[in-house]
């Protein structure tokens, strides 16, 4: 009996999900997700920039977090910049690094030109697990992105030309199957359950949060709330959040190819629960 939550869940189950691609016009790739009351949108520009001095064939990707001030009264003022910023820096840990996405293809010209995806994630509606559903709309995202070819020519100077192809169907896709999905984990009691609600988030003394690659891998893993942990509930969380992530990547790439074969003709689709 104690594998049961107040929703009638199992302490390792998440709400249903909803995930729509493509939803917002002017941007190279969208996702919206809806977990249980939790609603994220999220929108990937890409555009030319310079690369870092230090990885100069490599582009890179910016986050930005809005959190909009009707997603729950505790964003009102000022409370919403906070959270934004502490989410942001949490993503970039995640999300910017080579084993994530392949950033070498974002190089257009060593050192002078490669492609930064401004990554901006707006939250719309908050009902606790907001990490989580953040990055299943990332991933969701940066599977709908699509980034022009680049045609490079020199000038009678010898200078580099850059020119974007207009063909929409010239693009680059991002393969996207090493981006990990987000697990938080909330020790409530003497248990640990996945996709907590705000309800429960308020009974819980600490969290782990738990980045898993479809291979089980974890590449970041973060503690948040006043709490303490001890040892053996560090180990069994972070168990249970791999096997949780592993889960959940293979019906979400399933989920996102099927939006994509449907074209126009989309229907709302939801999995898990």
């Amino acid at each position: 009996m104690d594998d049961l939550r107040v929703d009638g869940r199992g302490c390792e189950d998440y709400r249903h999900m909803e995930i729509e691609t493509d939803v917002v016009s002017n941007t190279d790739g969208s996702a919206k997700v809806t977990l249980g009351h939790t609603a994220v949108l999220v929108g990937v520009k890409a555009e030319i920039g310079k690369p870092r001095p230090t990885v100069p064939a490599e582009g890179y990707l910016e986050f930005f977090v809005d959190c909009s001030a009707n997603a729950t009264p505790e964003f009102e003022g000022r409370g919403g910049e906070e959270l934004g910023t502490k989410l942001s820096n949490t993503l970039y840990k995640v999300f910017n690094n080579k084993r994530s996405i392949d950033l070498k293809s974002l190089c257009i010209c060593a050192g002078e030109h490669c492609w930064v995806l401004y990554v901006d994630v707006l939250l719309l509606q908050c009902d606790g697990n907001l990490y989580d559903a953040i990055s299943v709309a990332i991933k969701a995202a940066l599977f709908n992105t699509k980034i022009p070819k680049v045609h490079i020519s020199s000038d009678e100077e010898g200078g580099k030309e850059i020119e974007l192809s207009d063909d929409p169907y010239d693009c680059m896709r991002l393969n996207v199957e090493n981006v990990p999905c987000i697990v938080t984990l909330c020790k409530v009691g003497h248990r640990h359950v996945v996709d907590a609600t705000l309800q429960e988030k308020a009974c819980s003394v600490a969290s782990l949060i738990i980045s898993v690659t479809h291979k089980g891998t974890i590449t970041c893993m973060r503690k948040v709330g006043g709490g303490s942990l001890d040892p053996e509930s560090i180990f069994e969380m972070t168990e249970a959040g791999k096997r949780v992530g592993k889960a959940l990547h293979a019906p979400l790439m399933k989920l996102l190819e099927q939006e994509e074969s449907l074209g126009k003709k989309r229907q709302k689709v939801g999995f898990l629960g």
